[in-house]
């Protein structure tokens, strides 16, 4: 499978596509009013980086409890729990004057449930599809979720003109009423990976072998570790630009579409392999002229191309496929999931926090984000050994076996 013809000529993939785009045009208006109301409110940019990217710290203990949920729950079904949870929050976000504080309670509760049930999507991608349609629909869906974050905070940001905070949360369930619908009626129901196990053993078990593997796990600290550091660059947007914030948002997100685009549809195996480690440092290294204080243009060019460096993940994705075994799929990509999204939170909450160290306002957000940066740059450099014992040649056996490992 090697063209877009192909893979969209799999009904259900077209429709988990389409879900995709509307949770995450949902999701990118949703943050950015809850962003804009948390500033507002706090002139806080930690507690703003957490509004925005903080939930997902949630998913911690979620994952650590419930993670095999994913196998053992039928995918169409964990779905449909997972989005009607974000419809009814975004709904009782929207009530006016809510206070800020019970605004965090909310957005602690997706993250919960999508900890148990949030490898579904990516497991069933990689069921429908052949085994070299992978990273092609892999890299589909990513281009979903570049695609919308580009349309869902430039819209945002043009609807906070004209439009309350509580409209756009009501935008954002209406959305996500939708994508209920296309699941509903577009996704068969399709049987759990696993059953008959306890989930709380199961998902200690495995999480246990994944995390314990010398092979899989350099794997998903080079997923967590480098990107989280610069989406802690990320969250430092509102405090770096204001109300133009969304314009920066846009184009970071242009760049992973084009990355992905690249990377997942033109390159072969061997070459998108090779580009892990250049690929890495492409996400941050441009980040670190904004110890000068860019002006916004400028500002904007660099988060694109550095954006581009988000295609790494693609690759290393791939190698997740070959070293682990199918039956523990959902789980592999909950926890994937899960430590990128905490990464993310846990880098939003430092560039914050340095931000507050450097004092307030635009330039201490811009040196903030140099930090992190920097911090990126070194972490990719310190796991490139590890990262050697998965590389596709020379065939190396794990003789831990993860998790049914091949």
């Amino acid at each position: 499978m090697k063209t877009y013809r192909q893979l969209f000529a799999v009904p259900e993939f077209r429709v988990l596509f389409l879900v995709q785009c509307l949770n995450i045009g949902s999701y990118a208006v949703a943050s950015l009013a809850l962003g804009t109301i948390t500033f507002a409110a706090t002139g806080s940019p930690v507690l703003t980086a957490l509004a925005m990217f903080g939930a997902p710290l949630m998913r911690i203990a979620g994952q650590a409890l419930f993670g095999s949920g994913s196998d053992l729950v039928r995918p169409r079904t964990a779905l449909l729990l997972i989005f009607t949870t974000t419809l009814v929050t975004d709904l009782l976000q929207a009530v006016p004057g809510l206070p800020w504080g019970w605004r965090f309670v909310l957005l602690a509760v997706g993250p919960l449930i999508t900890s148990a049930l949030g490898g579904s999507m990516i497991a069933l991608v990689s069921d429908i599809l052949p085994p070299d349609g992978f990273v092609l629909g892999r890299a589909t869906m990513n281009i979903a979720v570049g695609g919308m974050q580009i349309v869902g905070f430039g819209i945002g940001g043009l609807l906070l003109i004209s439009f309350t905070t509580t409209q756009l949360f009501l935008g954002s369930a209406a959305a996500l009423l939708v994508a209920l619908v296309l699941l509903r009626l577009g996704l068969s129901d399709h049987p759990p990976r696993d059953a008959g196990a306890s989930v709380v053993r199961r998902t200690r078990e495995v999480n246990r072998r994944l995390l314990g593997s010398p092979v899989v796990r350099p794997i998903y600290l080079t997923l967590w570790v480098p990107n989280g550091l610069i989406v802690g660059c990320e969250a430092l947007f509102v405090p770096f630009a204001g109300e133009r914030a969304g314009y920066l948002f846009a184009v970071t997100a242009a760049g992973m579409l084009l990355g992905d685009v690249v990377v997942g549809r033109f390159l072969s195996i061997p070459v998108r392999d090779r580009l892990i480690g250049p690929l890495r440092l492409l996400l941050a290294v441009p980040y670190l002229a904004f110890f000068l204080v860019p002006s916004l243009p400028y500002a904007a060019a660099l988060a694109f191309v550095a954006s581009v460096g988000y295609s790494a993940s693609l690759p290393l994705q791939e190698r997740l496929v070959t070293h682990t075994d199918g039956q523990a799929r959902g789980q592999v990509f909950g926890l994937q999931g899960t430590g990128l999204m905490v990464g993310q939170a846990v880098g939003a909450l430092l560039g914050g926090a340095v931000a507050s160290g450097l004092g307030m306002g635009p330039v201490a957000a811009a040196h903030a984000m140099g930090v992190m940066a920097a911090a990126s740059v070194l972490v990719s450099v310190a796991l490139t050994p590890g990262l050697r014992r998965s590389r596709p040649e020379p065939v190396r056996a794990d003789s831990n076996a993860v998790a049914g490992s091949r």
